[in-house]
């Protein structure tokens, strides 16, 4: 249990105005500044919940691309910490902190959210744990979100798992993006530790109007075309993934589309000349403009190892795309198989690349799919609907916070 203190008793902060009739809240969240699920989705939430009346403040070591093209009033503090010959590396997650209590001192925070276990969560609780000694406000509810290598890869080696499972226990809140990896969060750091296990499972969401079939703008690829959006990382299989498209279209002119940069990159470049796809895949790098290119795809592709979520193929399936991809981790509860898109086992690449083949030249059975995928997307995904899971479970914690004080 973490300590409680008392309400403050003149409480003189600028109050928000909450478009949805409640008390508006002070939210502060700390993510990665990266094109990846678990910073698009901070940037994404942190965005909404300004639009929705809140007083919201972004955290991090630089400025996430979806906040910095958005003119939404999220206020955001870039801290850095100071270079010195001492340090290997500038030790942003303290500046982090140190930010997080300069604002809590001046205007005060309802509700800290960290998204990704190290080093955010662990920032979270040193702001909080100072927060109890101010006098002038109370301390934040500390509310941890878990985004998948968070927990599986950075968060459950050995050099991160006692502290991974100090902060979870610590946090007021923890919140998963899917059933699977809650599963996994409560076998790895809950069994035989004694550590609380009580994760709500909220969803990653996706803007249904900005990612949308009408970004395709008419457009219409004249051969079949897939498309494939991520950071290259191993991870992801880009590798592996040109196999099974050169197995699927050997003999076609099908075309394949990379999004995305990243250590594999350069590799796969090779390894698409060596397979003799030429000008069949076209490598794009990072780009802002994904609906574009979602929208006008027959077929989205993914061939993670591990995947909490994928939020990349929900954006695809709300531009009305179907999804061919492996069945591993979250990806089941976001696509489903025979409905929104085609699953195959990890390791099967012949089961992936007939999958892929037998979706990629039906245009009149994806084009199906993908309807289907955009009304899942509009329906279970829908920004915001998600986001007030959000913003219901904040008001819970700080109704739970007024309850303790009372008695």
């Amino acid at each position: 249990m973490t300590p409680q203190t008392a309400p403050d008793p003149q409480d003189e902060r600028p109050r928000c105005r909450d478009a949805q009739g409640g008390a508006a809240l002070r939210i502060g969240i700390i993510c990665h500044p990266t094109y990846g699920g678990s910073g698009v989705v901070a940037s994404e939430l942190a965005l909404t919940l300004a639009a929705r009346g809140h007083c919201v403040h972004l955290f991090s070591y630089s400025v996430p691309p979806r906040l910095a093209r958005s003119p939404g009033p999220v206020q955001m503090h870039v801290a850095q910490g100071i270079p010195y010959p001492l340090f290997q590396s500038t030790p942003h997650d303290l500046a982090i902190v140190s930010s997080i209590l300069n604002l809590h001192r001046g205007e005060g925070l309802d509700i800290l959210h960290a998204h990704y276990t190290i080093p955010h969560a662990v920032s979270a609780y040193l702001a909080r744990a100072a927060a109890f000694f101010d006098p002038g406000h109370r301390a934040p509810r500390m509310v941890t979100t878990l985004h998948g290598t968070d927990i599986t890869i950075v968060g459950n080696d050995p050099s991160y798992a006692p502290l991974t499972q100090f902060v979870l226990q610590q946090s007021d809140a923890v919140t998963s993006v899917s059933e699977d990896l809650a599963r996994r969060t409560r076998e790895n750091f809950c069994l035989g530790y004694g550590a609380p296990c009580a994760i709500d499972v909220i969803p990653n969401f996706v803007d249904t109007e900005l990612f949308h079939p009408r970004a395709a703008g008419g457009a219409t690829h004249e051969v079949p075309s897939a498309v494939h959006v991520s950071n290259f990382r191993p991870v992801k299989r880009v590798a592996w993934l040109l196999r099974a498209f050169e197995l699927a279209t050997r003999g076609t002119n099908a075309r394949l589309t990379l999004v995305g940069d990243g250590p594999d990159q350069n590799a796969c470049r090779n390894l698409a000349r060596e397979l003799g796809l030429g000008e069949r895949v076209l490598f794009l790098g990072e780009r802002d403009a994904l609906p574009e290119l979602l929208a006008p795809a027959d077929v989205f592709v993914l061939a993670s190892s591990e995947e909490s979520f994928g939020l990349s193929a929900l954006e695809a399936m709300s531009c009305g795309t179907p999804v061919v991809a492996t069945n591993v981790g979250g990806v089941s509860e976001v696509v489903d198989d025979g409905v929104s898109g085609l699953l195959a086992p990890m390791d099967d690449l012949a089961g992936f690349a007939a999958r892929l083949k037998e979706l990629l030249f039906d245009r009149k059975r994806a084009q199906s799919m993908g309807a289907t995928a955009r009304a899942i997307a509009e329906t279970r995904f829908a920004r915001g609907t998600v986001v007030a899971r959000y913003e219901a479970l904040y008001r819970r914690l700080l109704e739970r916070e007024r309850v303790v004080n009372k008695a």
